[in-house]
């Protein structure tokens, strides 16, 4: 292996690296501390960014050391990186500089169009902008090519090597068990008053105790803070430096309980990736479904637990004891896992979530193909809602407008939240069996042997491994439905009276 070649290569990642992290941290400021009226220079600025980022990576120079480089390392990370850098080359080669600057520009503008339109429910506001940014997104596919669909190309930004033919079979799978036990539900006798979480929970002490919980699963403040915002995100500039956010409501605990739970999952992942590689592929990421493993694993299958909350239940009795004096652990517990079908995806409950998210792939399939006109989006909404989940939205803002990422050209970013709860369920089961008294372990508040085991599984290898080969190598089987639906029967029936 040609040594300064590899050390070239790797100076030009990080170089790189540094400009997407301080693009990321102008995005995390313009959504948390910006002033109103900084949005255009923000825009500027962030254009500017993308395209000095994206000159560097389609620098022929890179090519050139792929070249010298490619199948002749001699260690892994050398391998990962070169693997990686070099897709990602052969991508941003053929998107025009101007088109990549051109959407850091619009969607820096459509973010703010999307929270004024949000805001009123009013889609028209947000039409113009979702309409550029489509079509701005649908030129990068065409620029990227594909096999059988255009939507590929825009998936595959984000879970590298899934197809939209794979993500159709998983999702077509997945359907109609998850209709059934919804419908199982509703028929139920047995329902949770979910009334109790909709009392006064002062925002003051709903932030102390977000951040306690936050420290207790293992997210360290020395690399990192939490901040508020209008959806909550997690901006991962380095280990050392992991920005979550939230958001406060005062009549509804589960907002900022398990929003920040769910971040803080991501923020753990941040943290657990290799610092000596910092800025290359091998000390980032897998996918995005594989991030959302982590933030479903602890905000769901820890965080909406019943041992978690023998631990910790006496303590929030405690800190919000006007709003649950009266109200017993299984009174709460029921309520925090009341399966009831809603307008929000944030605060869908673990058996419809992935309803949700059907929903949203579909859109954007017939979005990106051509076969959905941007003006149809609200009605083809609330149709494939009331199809799908059962509830019809009153309003854009509780249907079409509640996501960002649109906002965001994050066109083939939803189906990785979908794909991160079959990820979780089928990690978590693996550690279930590596760590016998796991559940025990949470009981007691000891969180370390678990993040300990998803430091060694998964964190510590970067982009080592593509999703689905870390599957196989983390769990023994390739990605399936079934540790998901066996999760949600052996959790959900018990406490609804199915018979599973």
């Amino acid at each position: 292996m040609d040594n300064n070649a590899y050390d070239d290569l790797v100076s030009r990642l990080k170089e790189i690296g540094q400009l997407d992290s301080t693009a990321a941290l102008l995005d995390w400021d313009a959504e948390t501390y910006m002033p109103k009226n900084g949005l255009s220079v923000r825009a500027d600025q962030l254009a500017l960014l993308a395209r000095l980022s994206h000159e560097r990576m389609t620098d022929p120079a890179i090519g050139d050391l792929i070249g010298s480089l490619d199948e002749k390392c001699d260690d892994e990370a050398c391998e990962t990186n070169v693997r990686e850098i070099k897709r990602l080359y052969l991508r941003a080669t053929k998107i025009p500089t101007r088109l990549v600057e051109r959407i850091a520009r619009v969607s820096t503008v459509a973010k703010e169009s999307w929270q004024k339109a949000r805001e009123k429910s009013h889609f028209e506001t947000f039409k113009p902008h979702l309409a550029e940014l489509i079509d701005l997104r649908c030129q990068v596919a065409d620029a990227i090519g594909f096999q059988d669909e255009r939507y590929d190309a825009l998936l595959d930004e984000f879970e590298p090597g899934m197809t939209t033919k794979e993500v159709t079979r998983l999702f077509t799978a997945l359907r109609e068990p998850l209709s059934e036990f919804v419908q199982a539900v509703s028929e139920s006798d047995a329902a949770p008053d979910a009334s109790i979480l909709h009392r006064s929970f002062p925002i003051e002490t709903q932030k102390l105790w977000c951040r306690q919980m936050a420290g207790e699963i293992g997210f360290d403040f020395d690399s990192g803070r939490i901040d508020i915002s209008t959806h909550p995100f997690c901006s991962g500039n380095a280990p050392t430096d992991v920005r979550l956010t939230t958001r406060y409501l005062e009549n509804f605990f589960n907002s900022a309980m398990f929003g920040t739970l769910h971040e803080a999952g991501h923020g753990l992942y941040e943290q657990g990736l290799p610092i000596e590689h910092v800025f290359t592929p091998r000390g980032q990421a897998v996918s995005l479904g594989i991030h959302e493993s982590q933030s479903r694993l602890w905000e769901n299958l820890v965080g909406r637990s019943r041992p978690f909350w023998e631990r910790y239940y006496p303590q929030c009795r405690i800190a919000f004891s006007e709003a649950l004096s009266d109200v017993s652990l299984d009174q709460f517990y029921a309520a925090i896992n009341v399966v009831n079908p809603s307008l929000i995806r944030v605060e869908a409950d673990e058996v419809t979530y992935n309803l949700h998210i059907i929903l949203r792939f579909e859109i954007e399939r017939d979005l990106i193909g051509g076969k959905l006109a941007v003006g149809d989006i609200p009605e083809a909404w609330n149709d494939k809602m009331e199809t799908l989940v059962g509830v019809r939205p009153d309003n854009d803002a509780n249907g079409c407008l509640q996501d960002i990422h649109w906002s965001m050209g994050g066109f083939g970013y939803f189906p990785t939240y979908a794909l991160g709860n079959l990820y979780a369920a089928q990690f978590f089961a693996r550690a279930r069996q590596d760590i016998p008294e796991l559940m025990e372990q949470i009981g007691r508040g000891e969180f370390a042997p678990l993040l300990e085991w998803l430091r060694m599984k998964i964190h510590r290898h970067g982009q080592h491994y593509r999703a689905s080969e870390l599957v196989q190598r983390v769990s023994g089987r390739a990605l399936s439905i079934e540790p998901f639906l066996d999760y949600v029967s052996d959790k959900f029936a018990p406490l609804y009276g199915i018979e599973s």
